[in-house]
């Protein structure tokens, strides 16, 4: 593998689970392994992944690190992030030691499938920038500050966006170095610099817990996989 099509991983994981009813997204059941270990496993076990950077908050990076003991994740270091999901990812690039491209993913998103680390290394290597998204099903609409509908928008032109981001290490360092707003998704901070974004499919499945529905769905998804 020569530099140019190199990779590492940030796995962003040091939220707090406030919407899950006082239960750890991360370390709760889902078949049979935790939530985390999902998408982690999946990093270790791909081959275009050299790297993987774990960022988890203060409370749980001693689960972490015994979970990475237990399941003998060798890509694996395990740091601290930040109060913000930007500043926890601007730590975990902080680590990245001899990649040129860096993919960063969510760790409340399980169902991270192979085929899309490899169409975002590929999207990411011609344009340095890409991002796995779904086209929305439903028609959306923006509204006002009183629920009043300004505007239907054209749902043939919206894509919902997900995890894996990959970008050039580079390009990605320096839009977290620029970047003064918050921002929801890595893609964001990139386009804020002008840099063009590349969308590639993603998968329905992947989807990110964030609520006990989510969970529910989570682990209907999993049954259908075989790890019920």
């Amino acid at each position: 593998m020569n530099k140019a099509s190199t990779l590492s991983a940030v796995i962003a994981a040091a939220g707090s689970s406030q919407r899950m009813d006082g239960v750890n997204k991360l370390f709760v059941s889902l078949g049979s392994k935790p939530l985390l270990a999902w998408s982690v496993d999946t990093c270790e076990a791909c081959s275009l992944v050299r790297q993987i950077v774990l960022v988890m908050n203060d409370q749980d990076w001693t689960s972490a690190q015994r979970l990475k003991e237990e399941r003998s994740w060798s890509k694996v270091t395990v740091c601290r992030g930040g109060a913000r999901r930007q500043d926890s990812v601007r730590e975990g690039l902080r680590h990245i030691k001899h990649s040129a491209l860096v993919m960063i993913h969510d760790g409340a998103r399980p169902f991270l499938a192979p085929n899309l680390i490899a169409d975002g290394l590929q999207a990411a290597s011609q344009t340095g920038a890409a991002l796995a998204a779904v086209p929305v099903k439903d028609t959306i609409k923006a509204v006002d500050h009183e629920g009043l509908v300004g505007e239907t928008l054209p749902r043939d032109k919206i894509w919902a966006a997900q995890t894996p981001q990959v970008f050039r290490l580079d390009l990605i360092t320096r839009a977290y170095e620029n970047l003064q707003e918050d921002v929801t998704d890595d893609a964001t901070a990139v386009e804020r610099l002008g840099h063009k974004v590349r969308l590639y499919m993603g998968d329905y499945r992947n989807i990110k817990v964030t609520t006990p529905e989510d969970l529910f769905m989570a682990r209907i998804i999993a049954e259908g996989m075989g790890h019920g």
